[in-house]
């Protein structure tokens, strides 16, 4: 638990800077045959919170933990920065 509070603080500061990716995110969710509405339903997160992922929009770190909960991950196995 502290190790995943410890990579989103990390994951929190690189966004001041950092353009983020969500293509691990779906990649996963292919792995692990598991549906948008499905993420959505287990995770507790809205279907604006879904949109955004799609878009590479920021979420909140909230969001993050719970996607990582439902999927049984760490940040790094659904996300990815790169320079602007």
């Amino acid at each position: 638990d502290s190790i995943v509070r410890s990579r989103l603080l990390d994951a929190y500061y690189l966004t001041l800077t950092m353009k983020v990716s969500y293509n691990r995110l779906w990649k996963l969710m292919i792995d692990k045959k598991m549906k948008n509405s499905e993420l959505q339903k287990k995770a507790k997160i809205s279907g604006n919170i879904i949109t955004r992922l799609n878009k590479d929009e920021f979420v909140s770190m909230e969001t993050i933990a719970k996607i990582c909960d439902v999927l049984e991950c760490g940040v790094d196995d659904i996300l990815e920065f790169s320079k602007d």
